[in-house]
């Protein structure tokens, strides 16, 4: 019997093992994607490219805006995986679903400026530079988007699968939305602050 149970258990250390390493290799592969985002951006973006410049379509209010929400998602997704640590499933999706409001109008904000930016004349099909914009802009709305799917997932999940599981499936999630923090904050930084200037 104790030998089964051995078994058992390194099975399942082996199982959580394949796991991290399969999710860092997604982590490293999105990397690569945003990195070639940014490169394409900033080389079509160069001064003196054809095509509009973004400063006169700016609102940086707006963008502003939809950072905190994005900032204050991630911290109370944190406060979620602390809910976790005291076995409270009911806190645990309510801060989920707390986290899960904030990425949403995120993403609405962002939908809404994509709309109001080709109302009043900056679309994607202009030119390298705009193109470049919303390629960038929106592979991390579509990022923000899937980790919003998680998150409803993670919701539903919680009450059925065991507190390891769910709190390594958060911990997975918690890093997924770190590093969509992490890239926004690139791209405020370089696409729409440099773009202000």
């Amino acid at each position: 019997m104790s030998h089964d149970l051995a078994l058992a258990e390194h099975q399942h250390a082996e199982s959580a093992s394949i796991d991290v390493f399969g999710f860092w290799l997604y982590i490293m592969t999105d990397c690569i994607l945003f990195g070639c985002l940014f490169a394409s951006f900033l080389v079509l973006n160069l001064p003196g490219a054809a095509g509009p410049d973004l400063k006169s379509y700016l609102n940086l209010r707006d963008v502003l805006l939809e950072t905190f929400l994005l900032l204050i998602s991630n911290f109370v997704f944190g406060l979620a995986i602390l809910s976790s640590y005291k076995n409270s499933v009911k806190k645990v999706q309510g801060w989920l679903a707390l986290s899960f409001l904030l990425g949403a109008s995120f993403v609405f904000l962002e939908l809404r400026e994509f709309a109001q930016l080709a109302q009043e004349g900056f679309r994607w099909d202009l030119s390298g530079k705009a193109s470049s914009f919303f390629a960038l802009v929106g592979t991390h709305g579509f990022h923000v988007s899937c980790g919003l799917f998680w998150i409803a997932v993670m919701i539903c999940q919680l009450p059925f699968i065991q507190t390891d599981i769910a709190q390594r499936r958060l911990t997975y999630l918690g890093l997924f939305w770190n590093f969509l923090d992490i890239v926004w904050i690139f791209v405020f930084t370089l696409v729409y602050l440099t773009g202000a200037l």
